[in-house]
């Protein structure tokens, strides 16, 4: 998967190695409760969006700028457009996931260091989109703090055997 600021532990399968995030100022630790799934739903679109902009454009800048402190302290724009090439190189059309409600593989869930975590699917046809993504709190507003997204190769189902 193509990760920004994702911890190490958070990455499936193993990406490239990417600048950890600085460290988390103990007030912004403070444990958040885990949001509604409408706005939980609205965090994974809004993710999707800002990389999908990115993309498009080529400007990475916004992307970084929802961004938590240490996401942005250690992802600069040429960072991120490096770090997501592949998935603009494929030409991968992010916009479809705004139009389908996500998979989730467990519920959201407050993380180490406070963070919001929320990992699943977006089942698209040819491919489905992955997402692993990391929030955090700051001033009563979940802001990005890791990112990973990859299409997967979805497995057809098997044809049932005809007998003639």
């Amino acid at each position: 998967m193509l990760a920004a600021g994702m911890p190490a532990a958070a990455q499936r399968p193993p990406a490239r190695p990417v600048q950890a995030p600085a460290a988390i100022p103990a007030q912004a630790q403070a444990q958040a409760g885990v949001p509604d799934s409408l706005t939980v739903d609205r965090l994974i679109w809004s993710a999707m969006t800002a990389v999908d902009q990115a993309n498009q454009t080529g400007d990475y800048s916004v992307l970084r700028d929802l961004g938590a402190p240490g996401f942005q302290a250690n992802n600069n724009a040429a960072t991120l457009a490096t770090i997501f090439a592949n998935l603009r190189n494929q030409r991968i059309d992010l916009s479809y996931t705004l139009i389908v409600v996500p998979t989730l593989q467990f519920p959201p869930a407050i993380v180490q260091g406070g963070l919001l975590r929320v990992r699943g699917t977006f089942p698209l046809r040819p491919n489905a989109i992955g997402f692993d993504l990391l929030f955090q709190n700051v001033s009563g507003q979940w802001k990005i703090f890791g990112i990973a997204i990859a299409p997967l190769v979805l497995q057809s189902q098997p044809s049932p055997a005809i007998r003639r």
